[in-house]
């Protein structure tokens, strides 16, 4: 494509139409979203969850978007899963465009009652399980030479602290964006791009009860929108825009980049 006749159609930019995807955490709230996201723009999924039921929900959803879909039964627990979920990937769809792993856990308790396993835990769910889906995925993007889109989960609190037990988390997910650094400078001149999309609270199945209307849960929101200048929670739509952006070739031009979908949060 010339440097001008992108502006004949600005939007194809934004088209993974065809491409093939996977998604980590397919049974989770963002990992489902995306999945949905992604199969409503077009994709080929491979859907990795270690929740039986929610990924076949999930799967059927994607499915009645239009997807072709790969449900795969597991956890990227360690190299060997890792490296099984890219083979059988590309066994179904014979190549691999666009991995996002939002795959993960948090473990809320302060310093004095969190155990080290715990904390280790955390680090493995959120951070080396990152770090081995970007390898495996890294490595067959490399073997196509044709670029590629990792996309991982980091979070607000990768960047700023919390008071209320988040030490395992917080560094966790200031871990996943060393990661999304390190690897865009790494790969950077492969056409691999390695970006994170890191929210606040967004409305899910986990923080459904910070958006009802009771005492409590306005007293949650009062102490939260005070530091955001949109003035409200996010939203699963809020998601899309950033989520097809670093999938498609519109993000050519950035990588180790954080994005923060945080509704101006980490602003000031």
């Amino acid at each position: 494509m010339s440097h001008e006749s992108f502006l004949k159609n600005p939007a194809s930019l934004f088209d993974i139409w065809g491409k093939v995807a996977i998604v980590t955490g397919s049974s989770g709230a963002f990992g489902a979203l995306a999945a949905k996201i992604l199969a409503g723009a077009g994709a080929r999924l491979a859907l990795v969850a270690g929740n039986a039921t929610a990924l076949a929900d999930t799967a059927s959803a994607c499915e009645e978007l239009g997807a072709d879909v790969l449900a795969l039964n597991r956890r990227p627990s360690d190299e060997t899963a890792c490296d099984a979920i890219v083979a059988d990937t590309v066994a179904r769809f014979g190549r691999i465009d666009i991995l996002v792993v939002a795959s993960g856990k948090n473990d809320v308790a302060k310093i004095g009652d969190m155990t080290p396993e715990r904390f280790a835990d955390v680090m493995d769910a959120n951070v080396m399980q990152s770090w081995l889906m970007a390898r495996a995925a890294g490595r067959h993007m490399l073997q196509q030479g044709e670029g590629g889109k990792i996309v991982l989960m980091s979070s607000a609190r990768g960047l700023l602290g919390h008071p209320a037990g988040y030490t395992a988390y917080c560094a966790s997910k200031s871990a996943v964006d060393g990661i999304t650094k390190a690897l865009g400078c790494e790969w950077g001149p492969t056409g691999i791009t390695v970006n994170a999309i890191a929210p606040t609270v967004f409305r899910s199945p986990l923080t459904a009860w910070m958006f009802e209307d009771t005492e409590k849960a306005q007293e949650v929101r009062r102490g939260f929108l005070a530091r955001v200048p949109k003035g409200r929670l996010g939203e699963p739509e809020d998601l899309a825009g950033p989520l097809l952006f670093l999938a498609s070739r519109a993000s050519d031009f950035y990588t180790g980049h954080i994005l923060y979908a945080d509704g101006g949060y980490t602003a000031g």
